[in-house]
């Protein structure tokens, strides 16, 4: 019964602990639905946002070229799962900014 009241204790901690994650991604990313393919903290179709900011930490290009690729979409860098278009146009790029400053801010 001990291990049970445990083991239900820990759930419950890592559940709030996922949510408290979750609830850290900007309001923009969700708006924009980068949450359908990414998560900050695990893959879900696209990488996590952890892993796109450690693959840069340190390069002095990566806002521009985070910016471009969210913008225009692309394949390859993460795998063959291509990434749609999310500002072709360039109406958004204040909201593309604000998601990629977020992802570099992680490894920080």
């Amino acid at each position: 019964m001990k291990s049970i009241v445990v083991s239900m204790t820990v759930a419950a901690g890592l559940m709030i602990a996922g949510s408290a994650m979750a609830a850290d991604m900007p309001d923009v990313a969700k708006k924009n639905n980068c949450t359908a393919c990414h998560a900050i903290d695990k893959k879900v179709v696209g990488p996590s946002f952890m892993d796109v900011s450690k693959k840069y930490k340190g390069d002095a290009t990566a806002e521009a070229k985070l910016i471009a690729k969210v913008s225009k979409g692309g394949a390859g860098v993460w795998g063959s799962m291509p990434m749609p278009a999310n500002d072709a146009a360039g109406k958004k790029q204040d909201q593309m900014k604000e998601v990629v400053q977020f992802v570099l801010g992680l490894a920080k």
